[in-house]
């Protein structure tokens, strides 16, 4: 988990300094900078169990929201037959941005609940030990 924990590091980290450009900078910096950090902390055994749960909860809350939302991921799927979304951004294609921020929402929640399982089976008691 410590390879997969610094690949997700760095992604994120990635992530949040190419946020510069984008409509609302600020808030997706955060969102991958909490990312990297709470992946971070992880990878150094330092994390907490509260800030996966935490950061799970608020990402798919707004993954959620950015499914239902007017010119949304399901605007996407059953208005414009999903279509590809890896060209540039346009007026015309409002939609492009929710979705790609939606799965950048699905794949943090991810690395957090990943984080989750195996921090439980990390601190299960091992039932084949000897006593």
């Amino acid at each position: 988990m410590k390879l997969l924990n610094a690949f997700f590091v760095v992604i994120f980290t990635i992530s949040a300094v190419i946020q510069y450009n984008d409509p609302d900078p600020l808030l997706w910096m955060a969102i991958y900078g909490y990312g990297a950090l709470v992946c971070l902390l992880a990878l150094l055994g330092k994390d907490h169990i509260v800030l996966h749960y935490a950061g799970i909860l608020i990402f798919l809350t707004y993954a959620l929201y950015l499914f239902f939302v007017p010119d949304g991921v399901l605007s996407w799927i059953t208005e414009h037959d999903a279509e590809n979304i890896t060209g540039s951004m346009s007026e015309e294609k409002p939609w492009v941005e929710s979705t790609r921020e939606f799965f950048g929402l699905l794949i943090l929640s991810f690395a957090l609940l990943l984080n989750l399982i195996f921090r439980k089976n990390k601190n299960q008691p091992n039932l084949n030990a000897t006593q």
